[in-house]
């Protein structure tokens, strides 16, 4: 009899175990999104994970040089070249304007600048077939070195479909 119900207990735990054993589960919940651009124009970011976040440009402290950023876009427009330019002039700053650090941006390999009138990036040629261009954006260092600190700044591109036949 004792045998028994040690069998009968044995076989509710066992049971019981195998029991919270299938009720463990995990879940996990992620957004998916896409960006499907018009294919009469588009500028953006061949990976485009890293725009909406905060690019940390590289520090050697071997030689004390503040490396740069280049990233590809996939631009295209069907009916004429693609000109860009910046909305404001960029710079990295830690809040004491003397120690301000300018970025060089070029697009395509065009330095851009934030003059009103903006430069041609992409051909027609290339821009009707579609393109995949680098964006490079290079910490110009000021003439008294690099000062410790924490540095911040914005970078704003502002891209346009250039008027056909312009």
């Amino acid at each position: 009899m004792i045998k028994q119900c040690m069998v009968a207990a044995l076989l509710a735990a066992t049971g019981a175990a195998s029991f919270l054993a299938i009720a463990a589960r995990e879940e996990h919940t992620f957004e998916v999104s896409v960006l499907i651009p018009t294919r009469a124009f588009y500028v953006i970011p061949s990976e485009p994970d890293w725009i909406q976040r905060q690019q940390i440009l590289p520090w050697d402290v071997a030689t004390s040089r503040l490396g740069s950023l280049r990233k590809y876009f996939d631009v295209r427009h069907d009916t004429s070249a693609i000109e860009a330019r910046l909305e404001l002039q960029p710079y990295l700053s830690n809040g004491h304007a003397p120690d301000n650090i300018a970025l060089r941006v070029r697009f395509n390999g065009v330095e851009l600048s934030h003059a009103v009138e903006p430069r041609l990036v992409v051909s027609a040629a290339d821009a009707a077939v579609g393109s995949r261009v680098l964006l490079e954006i290079e910490p110009q260092q000021p003439p008294g070195g690099y000062r410790a600190g924490d540095y911040y700044g914005n970078v704003l591109l502002l891209f346009n479909a250039r008027a056909p036949g312009g």
